[in-house]
């Protein structure tokens, strides 16, 4: 029990609970001994008392939140259930973290889900790590056991164990996939490639589904990986044991049998099954019992495929797979055979003569029918020496035939399992070690235990066993290694359970004695275990069950098991009948006969076989023997190993994603030993720490001043102070070592001394801030009152100023106030006297008028007073005139009347009356003519108005049709007329005033149109440009697409070229070690530069090379050569097809190669020759694939141009696009569909190339002869100057001394490109010359040559680039003078013989040399990434004061790193890059080239640096990051200082920036959610999360995420496209596709050249 001390009020401790088992609840008041009760309050604030009887009683405490969620559980404070269980259940729901480590065992929790952790990039990052240093994972045991394995060359062996269900199946294949890619590493072999095939075989025939996985092992397995000499795999061998056959012939419900069976049910209508004459497994007794036919998410069909094409791997044809397959529905049919009883008492049984099913399974198996009709109703019996015949029942018919069905399974079952280790036998290299992988059954307790649980029982009590004392050995010696005086650590030894079980007179004995008596029965068997260990000798782990005589109770070490007796001594004897098994031995099968030949092997392997005679041929060994014997077997091959633990745990019986069932997962803690792990651990010294670790967290405890270099006195020193009871703690050799609950207690003193000291400081911090507060307020006193003074004087100042301007503008007042009432004055005196003079001027004026008037009134009066007087004298004068003139008048009237009276006078009148008639009618005529002249002028006023209106009616009344005429206008017009007119009129003006107003609707209706019309034109507008955008999108898609998939291609081929150049190195050392075969036969080795143009799977043209003969003068396809560009890219099309004739045209079979070279075919060549066949096809396959890719690709180009062709033209005629709209989309369409027609040419070229090279590979070289023959007279070459000649018996001289033996330090001096121009200007002579064979062969030597020189120096990264830079120079140099390169100076003459496929060697010669310089400089920094980027402190003590708390205990069989060794540093890195930087500056190296190889290499660095950051918790705190990203910066300063920022480099770092910004960064609110989303753009949601999830601070001031904020980011991710599928690890083997800048050379010649003497190379003549 922990210290007394630490339960104080606020401590964490568990009390236990019905439900979770175990709850947290936190202490209200101090706890005192003595105490009965303690005060909890528990989670839900509810308060309880829990009793304490006495100390012991004490309910466990609680770890700091700091160690929530810790990586190894023995590294917590306390070691306990509750913690375990706390521990795992946080890392598992919260963190989803499914690994955690218990000192050396992995615990390993089933998720129910797939989760991406076990891709290739993980097994990368994983690979030659530290475990303790990396999260926890499966990988992380095997990486160990491999590590160690190579290192202490002893073997290992992994345990995984666990309850069905929690994924053991899983976990043994991703350990053995581990060692396939670790072992075999990018080499994989066919051993690999087998040991992998195997796990789908043994899974079909092996796996089953049970009520608690849907894929459980029936059976245990052990693995052995053999590995050779440098680690690889060189052979596997399996073991298995315990095969549950009664699984064949019986089902629980809601289970099913084996998969095989569902399997082949489900492809019974393939061609080939239909002979096995299956139905549906629902019509089949052995695949019908449990209900369940299908498990959902697989699919049986697809499954029986990869089954069959593992098969095919590990070399079982197809007819030896029908055989067996056959084997298996014979099973199926011998099940549906149906046994009838008959007899007086039913006891006899017969099976029908046309029983179908036993028809059908006589034929599969090739056996008799009636025999075996006969014999499974009949036994023989020896009796007096005779044999007798005698029937059986049909019950133990019926159990006879079962019998036979489970020992046929079983013979076929053993015979694949004997199969697959011959296979996996494929090499003769002995075997240097192994590594074992157990996947064997866990602890296992049902409602009805028998047989089976009970033999997996005693095999889990045996590990357990060795469990423990490997655990108590591994203790014992970190003890003895530090010297530690310590005591005997005691453990639950489970030695007596074993002995109940496998001792004298126990469990198994009494079991096989019962079987070998006559008349056993398991009622005698449980009285006799009765007897012997309960009444006779009583063991305390054996009891019986109070209401059953038939069971037994057994106390193993996890959990107490009541087993029933039933059916035991059946399957303990596992007898088949001898005449069943003649009658398989006579079988017309080869297969079946193989299984059944041998019976003392049958016996041994599967159980007995009972005849007739008892004595001699029941054979005495029974399952439970042999299964004692393979487990002692498998016991003493696992204490000789080097064992590693994986504890499988299955969370919940729901099979639920992520569900935690707290109650199962404690019961299968403690059955699987992980709680004694803790326990052990916790007896001892659980907590340990080196000095110097100490030292660093504790040095506040440690009193005075110290020094790092005396850690070890000072602890020694001190701790007798801190803790007062010495058997608490122990002092080691380079350790302290603790009790459980030691470092709480230490944790706790230095939280109080940090506390008083910050108290302390505290004080002297708030003195020293009062003291400059005071200070600062004196200052502002003083401050103030000088600005009082001032201001007040100031003020005075201002009021004199004041007071003086006051009387100045007083007196200023004073006098423009006088003198503006002077003024006033005066100016009222001037108005005054001016209105006054007015006044009176006026009056006087006024005066005269009126006198004036008076005078004008005066006249006037006058003047109408005399004008008066003279009008009455006038009137009275004309009156009397009148009066005078009327009187003469009247006279003169009465004189006239007179006179009329009288006849003249009368004629007189007459006469003047005629004169006035004739005037009269003469006016009168006048008169007339007037008024004719004005009715015409009327008529034709009226006829103007009629016009007129006939136009106003023809214009507006077009509706009446009536009144289309006009009537003739009378020349009189009538009143009634002009009424009818009149209302015309009016209705016209009604008619027109309707129709105004239906025009003015109407004219409304125009503009609403108009605004809609102009509206859907803009409308329109905008989807013809949304439209014009989509199209241009979906273009530059297309495009962006194509360049993607270019780069992909490229990629790939690039890929398939590096492979290539492994394959051709893999056959040179075949070459090597045959040739030295030979010469210990006493054969002598060829010169090197004769077997040099010899070699086949060089890219240069030879006698078994399709090069040599297929120039592309003779071919009839267009040539591939590529045309001069700004820059030249290697096509991944064109190459694709060299690289397959190169591949498949030089692939010759190996017997053939041999014959050539000479080389001796002995069977360890033999068989290598076989693995590079296999490796050969495998290329070839890729080739196809990339062809057929290719071909698609083009396929679906076509169709998306065509469907963007008619999105185009629909949207043209859609809208009216403007004639520069439609000309860009058509430019843009053409230049896409110009895009697509290259590629098209490409494959066309690709496919041609094939096609031309396949054909012509079948083409003797006689053939060829006749080709070059009948091709035309090339030209008369031209003559140039300025060459070398070289002449034909210099050649091998020449090729010596410049490339092949040429010294390192000699070439290096060299010129850059000295050796290919050199070259050149010999090939360019010989060409010129007219002799184009010696030109070929001048080129085709050179490109040989060059390769051998790669392969010489393929570490050495000065000549590495020496030869890239050669390559490259002379591929440009012959692409300039090619005869189809247009040529654009005069002075370039082009070359007459064509080199084209040459070229095209040293284009893949360029790409060769890239890929080996960025290996050498990968194999270099590989090593030292991590360490330099993440661990080295570049900024001294930024993290070296803060150790963590209780996580740096190493784990036990680790491998640290040794302590004072050169660690690397970022000055190693940066010197590595330095040194490739200046071997390609030293060369001349294009500038584009040096960006593209360090773009690769610094997302090498990021790959690297970022993985190994997202699986280690300890490098994800704060400082850590300022240290990282200070170091990242140095990076990036390297990059700017050498101009090498843009080619991409600097973006490759950015996911690793973003993550240490994640780690610097504040992580509290939802506000610093949003900005670390929107700052972490390069990593994916899953890293963001990974992150998050590890980061663990380092020191108190520090605070974990919480998962609250973790869920806000989560849920802000939630919307983000990455655009990938979910990934967490970088893919670290990424390859960027290079591109080689085609840079045309100047003009070269002869005299340019500056040749040293130390070439001797001076045959040469200047030509």
């Amino acid at each position: 029990m922990a210290t007394l001390e630490l339960y104080t009020k606020g401590a964490s401790v568990w009390i236990p609970d019905p439900d979770a088992v175990w709850v947290s609840a936190q202490l209200l008041q101090d706890y005192s001994p003595g105490e009965k009760q303690l005060l909890l309050q528990i989670s839900n604030e509810k308060e309880v008392q829990y009793p304490v009887a006495s100390p012991t009683d004490l309910p466990p405490l609680g770890n700091p939140d700091i160690l929530e969620g810790e990586n190894d559980l023995t590294a917590l404070s306390f070691l306990h259930e509750p913690a375990v269980l706390h521990n795992l259940r946080v890392r598992f729901l919260d963190y989803s973290s499914i690994y955690t480590y218990c000192g050396i065992v992995l615990v390993a929790i089933n998720p129910y889900d797939q989760l991406p952790i076990y891709g290739e990039e993980v097994i990368d990052a994983y690979s030659g790590q530290d475990m303790a240093d990396m999260e926890p994972h499966i990988f992380s045991v095997a990486e160990e056991a491999y590590r160690t394995m190579t290192r202490e060359e002893k073997n290992q062996s992994i345990i995984i164990s666990g309850e069905s269900g929690s994924g053991k199946t899983v976990s043994a294949k991703f350990t053995m996939r581990y060692f396939a890619v670790v072992g075999g590493a990018a080499q994989q072999t066919s051993v690999e490639e087998r040991v992998l095939a195997s796990n789908p075989i043994m899974e079909s025939i092996g796996n089953a589904k049970t009520t608690r996985n849907d894929n459980s092992s029936r059976f245990g397995k052990y693995i052995e990986i053999g590995f050779g000499r440098n680690g690889d795999i060189i052979a596997a061998n399996m073991r298995t044991y315990l095969l549950e056959k009664s699984r064949v012939v019986f089902q629980a419900s809601a289970e099913r049998n084996y998969h095989i069976f569902y399997q082949l049910c489900a492809s019974r209508e393939l061609p080939e099954m239909r002979s096995l004459k299956l139905d549906a497994p629902e019509h089949f007794r052995y695949t019908n019992q449990g209900g369940e036919m299908q498990i959902p998410g697989t699919d049986d069909v697809l499954d029986l495929e990869r089954t069959r094409n593992a098969f095919i791997i590990l070399g079982v044809q197809p007819d030896q797979q029908m055989e067996l397959f056959r084997i298996l529905a014979a099973v199926l049919h011998l099940g549906n055979v149906n046994i009838q009883a008959s007899g007086r008492s039913s006891d006899r049984s017969y099976i029908d003569a046309d029983d179908r099913s036993l028809a059908v399974f006589s034929k599969l198996l090739g056996v008799e029918g009636p025999q075996m009709a006969h014999w499974l109703c009949h036994r023989r019996l020896a009796v007096g020496g005779e044999m007798l015949i005698k029937p059986i029942t049909g019950q133990q018919s019926l159990e006879a035939r079962d019998a036979l069905a489970k020992h046929i399974y079983g013979q076929l079952f053993t015979w694949t399992v004997q199969r697959l280790n011959s296979a996996l036998r494929t090499q003769k290299q002995q075997v240097k070690s192994f590594i074992g992988v157990l996947d064997i059954y866990g602890f296992e307790t049902f409602d009805r235990n028998s047989f089976e649980q009970f033999c997996i029982n005693y095999a889990n009590e045996k590990l357990q066993q060795q469990f423990n004392r490997h655990v108590f050995h591994l203790e014992q010696e970190e003890y003895i290694r530090e010297e530690l005086a310590w005591s005997r650590i005691e453990f639950s030894d489970n030695q007596q359970c074993i002995n109940l079980i496998e001792g004298q007179l126990g469990l198994f004995d009494l079991l096989d004695e019962e079987c070998r008596m006559p008349k056993g029965s398991d009622e005698n068997w449980a009285r006799k275990l009765y007897d012997q260990h309960l009444t006779s000798k009583p063991h305390p782990h054996f009891r019986k069950p109070r209401m059953s005589n038939s069971a037994f109770i057994v106390l193993h070490f996890a959990d107490t098991v009541q087993y029933e007796c039933g059916s035991f001594l059946d399957k303990n004897r596992d007898t088949v009948f001898e005449e069943l098994i003649n009658i398989l031995k006579a079988s017309q099968s080869e297969l079946v006969a193989e299984l059944f030949q041998q019976q003392e092997n049958v016996s041994v392997a599967n159980g007995s076989v009972r005849s007739g005679k008892r004595g001699h041929r029941e054979h005495k060994l029974t399952v439970g023997f042999q299964f004692r014997q393979s487990l002692q077997m498998l016991m003493d091959t696992l204490n000789s190993t080097t064992p590693h633990y994986v504890r499988c745990i299955k969370p919940n019986d729901l099979k639920e994603p992520f569900v935690f069932d707290p109650k199962r997962t404690v019961q299968q803690l403690r059955a699987c030993g992980v709680l004694e792990t803790i326990r052990i651990s916790a007896a001892g010294y659980p907590s340990r720490w080196t000095y110097e670790e100490f030292f660093s967290r504790y040095r506040v405890l440690l009193p005075g001043p110290q020094s790092q270099e005396k850690a070890m006195a000072s602890c020694q020193k001190t701790l007798p102070q801190l803790i007062s009871d010495p058997d608490q703690y122990c002092f080691g050799k380079t350790k302290v070592f603790f009790r459980a609950g030691q470092v709480a207690l230490l944790e706790r003193l230095r939280a109080e001394r940090l506390r008083g000291a910050a108290v302390i400081i505290q004080s002297g911090v708030r003195g020293w801030l009062a003291r400059i507060r005071y200070s600062r307020i004196c200052w502002a006193t003083v401050t103030i009152q000088r600005y009082c003074r001032g201001t007040l004087a100031r003020r005075l100042a201002l009021t004199l100023r004041y007071t003086k301007a006051a009387l100045v503008i007083q007196k200023t007042y004073r006098m423009v106030a006088v003198r503006q009432l002077f003024l006033m004055i005066r100016q009222a005196t001037t108005t005054i006297q001016a209105f006054t003079r007015g006044t009176l001027t006026r009056r006087r004026y006024r005066q005269l008028v009126a006198e004036r008037a008076a005078v004008l009134l005066q006249a006037t009066v006058r003047g109408w007073l005399a004008r008066r007087a003279y009008m009455r004298v006038h009137a009275a004068v004309v009156f009397m005139q009148c009066c005078v003139r009327r009187r003469a008048a009247r006279r003169e009237l009465m004189k006239l009347k007179t006179e009329a009276r009288s006849v003249e006078r009368f004629r007189e009148l007459n006469k003047g009356m005629e004169v006035k008639l004739m005037q009269l009618q003469l006016r009168a005529d006048q008169e007339a003519r007037e008024r004719a002249a004005l009715r015409e002028t009327l008529h034709a006023e009226r006829e103007s108005s009629a016009a007129e209106l006939e136009t106003l009616r023809a214009t507006i009344q077009k509706l009446e049709s009536q009144k289309l005429e006009k009537p003739p206008p009378c020349p009189i017009i009538s009143e009634k007329e002009m009424e009818e007119r009149r209302r015309a009129e009016e209705k016209a003006s009604q008619e027109i005033l309707q129709l105004t107003q239906e025009v003015e609707a109407l004219q409304r209706e125009k503009d609403i149109f108009s605004k809609e019309k102009e509206d859907l034109s803009s409308r329109l507008l905008e989807q013809e440009k949304a439209q014009e955008e989509c199209v241009r999108q979906a273009v530059t898609q297309a495009s962006a697409a194509l360049r993607a998939e270019l780069d992909e291609e490229r990629r790939k081929y690039q890929g398939l070229l590096r492979e290539f150049t492994r394959l051709e190195q893999r056959y040179d050392n075949l070459r090597e070690m045959s040739l030295l075969t030979e010469r210990t036969k006493g054969h002598r080795r060829t010169d090197s530069t004769q077997s040099m143009s010899f070699d086949t799977l060089s890219p240069s043209p030879t006698p078994l090379s399709p090069q040599s003969f297929t120039p592309l003068s003779v071919s009839p396809f267009p040539s591939t050569f590529p045309s001069p560009e700004e820059v030249r890219r290697f096509s991944v099309t064109s190459l694709c097809a060299e690289r397959k004739v190169s591949v498949c045209g030089s692939e010759t079979p190996m017997d053939q190669l041999m014959e050539r070279m000479d080389v001796a075919k002995d069977p360890a060549v033999k068989m290598r020759g076989e693995d590079l066949a296999h490796a050969y096809d495998a290329v070839r396959v890729a080739n196809k694939f990339m062809e057929s890719q290719l071909r698609s690709q083009r396929s679906q180009q076509e169709e998306e141009v065509e469907a963007l062709r008619c999105q185009l033209g629909q949207a043209i005629s859609s809208s009216s696009f403007s004639a520069t709209q439609r000309q860009e989309l058509q430019e843009l369409l053409e230049a896409r569909e110009q895009e697509c027609a290259r590629l098209r040419r490409e494959m066309k070229e690709l496919r041609n190339t094939v096609t031309l090279r396949r054909l012509l590979t079948q083409v003797l070289p006689s053939a060829l002869t006749t080709q070059q023959g009948s091709c035309p007279s090339r030209e008369k070459p031209a003559t140039v100057t300025g060459l070398l000649e070289c002449r034909k018996r210099d050649e091998t001289k020449l090729i010596k001394n410049l490339i092949t033996d040429i010294r390192v330090d000699s070439a290096l001096s060299l010129p850059p490109g000295l050796p290919a121009n050199v070259l050149f200007l010999c090939v360019r002579q010989a060409d010129c010359s007219g002799d184009q064979t010696r030109a070929r062969s001048l080129c085709s030597t050179t490109v040989t040559a060059m390769k051998t020189a790669l392969k010489k120096h393929n570490n050495d990264i000065g000549m590495t680039t020496l030869w890239l830079k050669n390559a490259c120079l002379l591929h440009d140099l012959l692409t300039q003078h090619s005869p189809k390169e247009n040529l654009d100076s005069e002075d370039l003459v082009p070359l007459t013989t064509d080199l084209s496929d040459l070229i095209r060697a040293l284009s893949d010669l360029c790409i060769q040399a890239y890929q080996q310089l960025l290996h050498i400089t990968e194999t270099r920094l590989q090593n030292i990434i991590v360490p330099a980027v993440l661990e080295s402190e570049t900024i001294p003590g930024l993290s070296g004061a803060q150790a963590k708390l209780v996580g740096s205990r190493k784990r036990a069989g680790s491998d640290p790193r040794a302590v004072g060794g050169d660690v690397p540093t970022m000055a190693s890195v940066m010197r590595e890059l330095g040194a490739l930087h200046t071997s390609m500056s030293h060369q001349a190296l294009p500038q584009t080239l040096m960006e593209q190889t360090f773009h690769q290499l610094f997302y090498l660095i990021s790959a690297s640096a970022l993985n190994s950051l997202l699986l280690r918790k300890d490098i994800c705190c704060c400082s850590r990051g300022m240290q990282i990203r200070y170091n990242l910066s140095l990076l990036e300063e390297w990059l700017r200082s050498r101009g090498l920022q843009a080619g991409g480099a600097v973006a490759t770092l950015e996911p690793l920036i973003q993550a240490v910004q994640l780690l610097q960064a504040a992580k509290k609110t939802e506000g610093d959610a949003q900005a670390l989303c929107q700052t972490c753009t390069a990593l994916s949601s899953q890293q963001i999360v990974k992150i998050l999830t590890l980061y663990t601070p380092h020191s108190d001031l520090d605070e974990r995420v919480t998962l609250n904020f973790i869920r806000i980011v989560q849920g802000l991710l939630k919307g983000r496209s990455d655009g990938q599928p979910p990934q967490l690890l970088m893919d670290v083997r990424r390859v960027f596709p290079v591109t080689f800048p085609y840079l045309p050379p100047p003009v070269l010649r002869a005299e340019q050249l500056v040749i040293p003497d130390s070439l001797k190379i001076s045959f040469l003549r200047r030509a």
